[in-house]
């Protein structure tokens, strides 16, 4: 639990596990109960979230360089966090507006894309990415709008933007954790249908796999999870990308070891990504965000020259 204020590892512990004689200095309590500890959880949940949407994203377009963004959920999500900031809401249901917001636009992003891709019985893969472009220019150009009347608040819609988990608490915990918990369960238990949907369509079809209800629900799932951590963190690029496509490196494509791993490693990611952010320069805090791009722009590079060589496509 590193951060501005040292505190001794054994010190951790005692407050941890509530160890007398309770001798630590006032304040070490609260710094890691309702400020560390809420961030380190938070930064796991949204790391595990964005890395199993990615590779569930990955098999079903059949594509290494689909994103858990790929289909506008983060230009979504930040055109209803602007919102909540332009409208000064606070608090909706006891939580964050903005959170609120965030989650609800992603979600209506998935439904808008897909129900202007879907055609007749079947959804091609080409039409979803081209909707989600097309969608993610629109609220992008939203944003920039709120953006160019939000006044004295656009240095917080910027922020918010850049993506972080400087504003971790409880709240947000306690609204992410099933979001994501149940989205990731399901996603394992499915893991052998996504490796059918790897030997392409027509083949998955003859092997029992109705790939176009399947696909609708890996959408939906890897969607909700995406949003939710969307939602409680700001857009934080990249990670949905290059965390599952090394593992794939290292594991192979079978997607029965490739989402636990993505799941963990991607946890273990932000954290130390996060880290990173607020001891860098401490005590300024860099946004995660910025730190996962400068990470993930050489490596999309790499992919784009490499791809037709990656195990597994």
């Amino acid at each position: 639990m590193i951060g501005p204020v040292k505190i001794p590892p054994l010190t951790v512990l005692e407050i941890l596990f509530n160890i007398p004689p309770h001798t630590w200095p006032p304040g070490y309590q609260t710094i890691v109960l309702e400020i560390r500890l809420p961030r380190i959880i938070l930064g796991a949940l949204v790391g595990s979230a964005l890395a199993v949407a990615g590779t569930a994203m990955q098999a079903m377009f059949r594509n290494p360089m689909a994103s858990p963004y790929i289909l506008g959920i983060s230009s979504g999500a930040a055109f209803g966090a602007s919102l909540a900031f332009v409208l000064g809401v606070n608090l909706l249901l006891g939580i964050s507006a903005v959170s609120i917001m965030a989650f609800l636009f992603a979600l209506l992003t998935i439904y808008i894309v897909y129900a202007i891709a879907r055609k007749g019985e079947g959804t091609s893969v080409e039409t979803l990415l081209l909707t989600g472009i097309a969608i993610s220019s629109l609220f992008s150009a939203l944003v920039s709008l709120l953006m160019y009347i939000a006044g004295e608040k656009l240095n917080t819609i910027w922020f918010w933007l850049m993506g972080g988990l400087w504003a971790s608490n409880w709240n947000k915990v306690l609204f992410t954790f099933p979001l994501v918990f149940i989205g990731i369960l399901i996603l394992f238990f499915l893991s052998r249908q996504l490796n059918l949907l790897l030997m392409g369509e027509e083949t998955a079809l003859n092997l029992g796999l109705e790939v176009e209800k399947f696909k609708i629900f890996i959408l939906i799932i890897a969607s909700l999870i995406t949003a939710a951590a969307v939602a409680v963190c700001g857009i934080i690029g990249f990670l949905g990308l290059i965390i599952p496509h090394i593992m794939r490196i290292i594991l192979g494509p079978d997607h029965r070891n490739l989402l636990p791993a993505s799941c963990l490693v991607g946890a273990i990611f932000l954290i130390w990504v996060d880290t990173l952010a607020r001891t860098i320069i401490s005590p300024v805090e860099i946004p995660v965000g910025i730190i996962t791009a400068l990470l993930g722009v050489p490596f999309f590079l790499y992919l784009l020259r490499t791809r037709k060589k990656i195990i597994g496509w």
